[in-house]
């Protein structure tokens, strides 16, 4: 994946002030929704396998919960940074507004690598967040869930913590638990569902046949996989996949002409997404660098793994006949090439939007656990596509009332339903 010096948080604040601006925001409000309200950074030590103890930086990220409770994952990364973290907040406090759900944005991060430590040494380490951030977290206040490098055992882990430290079950502190423990059906799905949701729709809108349309996408964890599932179960043909090969530390592109056989990646990945090079050679995949997924000649391009991903420095090398980018991941378009996109007339579903099924589905499981009734799968997804369409409409019809790019309509409606309820608060 290519690496560049974007900084997450100076991008989500550029697509902030230009909406800002645009809906003439005073300066009050401008400067408290520019920013997160409230930070914990602290630090998680962990005794390792062999006996030594090994000190964790970590943090916990409050956007704005003027609407609801804070919502948001914990990242398990290397790279993490108190400023990728700082933007998901933002981006989740837009994304719970444009979905309509009564819920802020938060988001939580560990500088680690989950691929290099053992399941005792993540359990440890799950467990020693909760116990740093244990009084700023619950269901009323604000509600955990996995993300990049977790996964629904790290939120069993963290939700045993927490219930240990208060002394009572509160399944509903943390979202993403596995299906039998307080998780819903349909969340494993929901992202990537949501995705091509919003897909189909704009393709109606566009009057073009799902069957008829090619894509290559950029990941192959859990977001990118069931993405890849519904729209090659729709008809469409998903050319190339690209990801992470967690044992020679290299990306790589797996491309097969006549169509990816998504059940036989799945078979040959392991559980972070990483696609066994050897095995897709010999299952006649085209094994290509893995920065290849975004100048392949399709229609649909499907972003799904990291931030700052589609820049002004490649964006020269999309092909001609992309008509439709869909931002799977948070962030993967930087702000200075969203002009470019537009000269081109490709047609992109905005981030905060177009992954907003995952929270959504979230937002389910909460309910569902605070109730002490769960759904059968069925209800989750046919609630999650309806919430899906409705919010994507909302957005697509206001980007043509106003000849404006679907993002900025997305932060329009996003932006001016939380500063609506900072003013009924009267907070400024």
């Amino acid at each position: 994946m290519s690496a560049t010096n974007y900084n997450p948080f100076e991008n989500a604040q550029i697509q902030f002030d230009g909406v800002a601006e645009f809906l003439k925001l005073d300066s009050g409000m401008r400067d408290f929704l520019r920013q997160p309200m409230k930070e914990a950074h602290f630090t998680i030590p962990v005794k390792m396998d062999d006996g030594s103890t090994k000190v964790f930086n970590a943090f916990r990220i409050r956007h704005n919960d003027a609407r609801g409770p804070g919502k948001g994952g914990i990242r398990f990364h290397p790279h993490e940074t108190a400023d990728t973290v700082r933007a998901l907040s933002m981006w989740m406090t837009w994304k719970c507004a444009v979905v309509d759900i009564p819920l802020g944005g938060g988001k939580g991060g560990v500088i680690c690598d989950p691929q290099e430590m053992s399941s005792g040494e993540l359990e440890r380490l799950c467990r020693g967040y909760i116990r740093q951030v244990w009084s700023q977290i619950g269901h009323e206040v604000d509600i955990p869930a996995p993300d990049m490098g977790t996964n629904p055992q790290c939120m069993i882990w963290m939700m045993d913590e927490y219930e240990a430290i208060m002394g009572a079950k509160f399944p509903g502190v943390i979202t993403g638990k596995p299906v039998g423990m307080g998780g819903s059906l349909g969340r494993t799905e929901a992202t990537g569902y949501g995705t091509v949701y919003c897909l189909k729709d704009l393709l109606k809108k566009m009057d073009i046949p799902v069957g008829s349309t090619s894509a290559s996408i950029q990941g192959f964890g859990n977001v990118a996989e069931y993405a890849a599932r519904l729209y090659t179960e729709l008809g469409g043909k998903v050319i190339a996949v690209s990801c992470w090969n967690q044992a020679d530390k290299t990306a790589y592109t797996f491309k097969k002409a006549a169509g990816c056989n998504i059940d036989e990646l799945v078979g040959i990945k392991d559980s972070f997404g990483s696609i066994d090079v050897v095995k897709a050679k010999s299952l006649g995949y085209e094994i290509l660098p893995g920065d290849d997924w975004l100048i392949q000649d399709v229609d649909i391009l499907i972003p799904a793994a990291l931030e700052n991903q589609i820049t002004p420095a490649n964006f020269p090398s999309v092909s001609q006949k992309v008509k439709v980018i869909c931002e799977a991941a948070n962030g993967p378009v930087t702000p200075d090439c969203d002009p470019l996109i537009k000269d081109r007339g490709i047609m992109l579903v905005p981030d905060f939007l177009c992954n907003a099924g995952g929270v959504t589905c979230s937002y389910f499981e909460q309910v569902q656990c605070n109730m002490n009734y769960f759904w059968d799968k069925a209800e989750v997804l046919e609630k999650l596509e309806y919430a899906m369409t409705k919010a994507f409409r909302a957005v697509y019809d206001l980007a043509n009332e106003k000849n404006v790019y679907m993002r900025d309509a997305a932060y329009i409606i996003a932006i001016n339903r939380v500063s609506d309820a900072v003013k009924s608060r009267g907070w400024v």
